[in-house]
This record gives structure tokens, sequence and C-alpha cells, in this order.
């Protein structure tokens, strides 16, 4: 039957093929819960993908049925595990989580490590594939004090980097700083020194977004620095152009021109000629605002030589030069 359908739905006829699938759930109920739940995620799982709705809220209620005439059965795990996917599979998250909780419960109460690990990370993950941030976040810390209860550094760095990216999303710059300042001591003393530069350029941004520029200021001339020391020349270059939109925001101009050049230099090593590109541009544009058109003409005339090279946005830079050649003229 199961074939049956398969076919009818490859030729287009979808009533006929559901109507058959359905006549096999049936059938399936006879031979056990264990048997009809894998057939109910397998037609639920074609039901949410072909849009059938009527066919999933069917599937999904009598997952739901199965489920509650489980629950005095705390000891079969299989069955649950396969609930826990059908849940899954119709995109009923609250009840694969309700599910997934009551394995938890199994795994701690014969202390299967593994077990109580494993499912604490899928019910991190299902929470996080809806968006549900807080939750999310409060299991991965859960899973994160498991790791520093056993000394498992590796799982230490993952579930601390899975926290950054959640804080992140959610907007929760504050939490998302104190989380990378403990992955960045975790990668120092793990000697993990080429993880830093990126590390500090998110702590950078995350301060910034909170308005705490000193602090941005700082991890940014930090990020930089790192990442030049190892050679990560593209990486200090991200740093170095934050670091000189910062400084543009606040004024500070010699500041900005000093680190555009040293932007250069990032870029040539690097071999981004585009961002070299960019950084004449910008330094042109800093002299303009300050009236210095001399220094604004030969940095539009670095970045023409470098737009031809690329054959890139020639027009433009020419029109600057034009426009300059006229000021100076008067």
């Amino acid at each position: 039957m199961n074939q049956q359908a398969a076919a009818k739905l490859a030729a287009g006829d979808r009533v006929g093929a559901f109507d058959t699938w359905n006549r096999e759930l049936r059938l399936r109920r006879v031979l056990g819960f264990l048997e009809e739940v894998a057939a109910l995620s397998r037609v639920g799982a074609i039901a949410w993908r072909e849009n059938q709705r009527a066919e999933v809220q069917v599937i999904t209620r009598r997952l739901q049925e199965v489920q509650q005439q489980t629950k005095a059965e705390p000891t079969a795990i299989q069955l649950l595990q396969s609930l826990g996917t059908a849940f899954e599979q119709v995109r009923s998250p609250k009840s694969a989580v309700e599910v997934y909780t009551q394995i938890l419960a199994a795994a701690r109460q014969r202390q299967d490590q593994a077990a109580e690990e494993a499912t604490l990370k899928t019910i991190a993950e299902l929470h996080l594939s809806w968006f549900e941030y807080e939750l999310s976040a409060t299991t991965y810390q859960e899973l994160l004090r498991l790791a520093r209860a056993r000394s498992n550094r590796l799982n230490e760095i993952t579930y601390l980097q899975e926290l950054a990216y959640i804080y992140r999303q959610a907007n929760q710059h504050q939490k998302a700083v104190e989380v990378r300042q403990q992955l960045a001591e975790l990668y120092l003393n793990e000697e993990q020194f080429t993880q830093v530069p990126a590390l500090r350029l998110a702590i950078a941004t995350d301060y910034e977004s909170l308005g705490q520029l000193q602090q941005a200021f700082q991890n940014y001339q930090e990020a930089y620095a790192s990442a030049w020391s190892l050679q990560q020349y593209a990486r200090a270059g991200s740093a170095l152009r934050n670091l000189i939109a910062l400084y543009r925001s606040q004024k500070q101009i010699d500041d900005a021109l000093k680190t555009s050049q040293i932007l250069l230099e990032a870029d040539q090593r690097a071999a981004n000629i585009y961002g070299m590109m960019n950084t004449y541009d910008q330094i042109g544009q800093i002299y303009l605002e300050g009236g210095k058109y001399s220094e604004a003409l030969a940095a539009f005339q670095s970045g023409l030589e470098l737009a031809t090279q690329l054959k890139y946005q020639e027009p433009y830079f020419t029109q600057q030069i034009e426009q300059l050649n006229q000021q100076l003229a008067k």
C-alpha cells in the first residue's frame, strides 16, 4: 500500500495517494505503536512537504493520542525516540520537546550521561530551529555546566560558541560579550591563538551595539593587532574598517586617516585590490569633508588607478577628480 501510494503521488494523484496512505496507517495500528509511529512519521513528512495541512493535523492528533497512552510506560525509550522524531516531521515542536523531556528524565534516572547530553542537545537544537532563543540558551547553559563538570574542554568551547550565536541572534549583546570573553580565555589557555582575532572583532561589535565605545575601540584594536601578528590580513582589514567607521562617527578624523593608511597596507598584504580602492575613496571623502582638496585629489587618483585595474567604478572616480580639478582651478 505504501508503494501504491508513492506511485499515485508520483503520477500526480495526490488525493488517491493520501487515501491509500491513510488506509495503510489504520492497518499499521494492528502491529503496535512502534510500527505505527514509524509509519506516521514517514507519511507525516510527506504530508508536510506536499502542503497537506489537513493530513498533517490528523497525523499529529494520532501521535498525541499515542503519546498520552505511552506516558505510563517510561521505559519504552525506543518508542519515545520514534515519537520525538515523528513530532519533528510534522513540525510540532512543543510535543517533540515534551517527549524528549521524558527521554531526558529516563536517561538521568539510569545515570546514562551520554544519553543525557545527546537528549539535551536535541532539545536545544529543536528550540533553536524554531527561534526559541531563550529556551535554547537555557538548555545550552545546562550543557555547558555538564561539560565543565566533566572537564570536557572541547564541548565547553562548542557550547559557548552556540550561546554566543544565540545571544547575537537575540540581540542580547551583553550576554554575548560575557560568553565570548569566556571563549577568549579558553582559546588562550588552549593556545588556539588563531581563533582570537575573530572573537575580539565580534566582542567589539557587541560593545558598539551596547554603546560602550571605549571597550569597542579597545577590542577593535586588539582584533587588528592579533590578526596582523598571525598574518590574518583580511581579518585585520575588517577590524580596521570598523575602527575607522567608529573614529569617523566620533569626529576623530586624524585617527581615522592614520588608521586608513594601515588599512591600505593590510589590504595590500591580503591582495585585496577592491578593498584598497574603497579605502582610497574613503580617504578622499574624509579630506573633502575637511576642505583639503589637494589631498582628496591624490586619494581619488590612487583610487582611479585601482578602479582601472579592476575595470570597476572608473566613471565615479573620474567624476570626483574632474570636480576637484574645477574646485582647485577657481
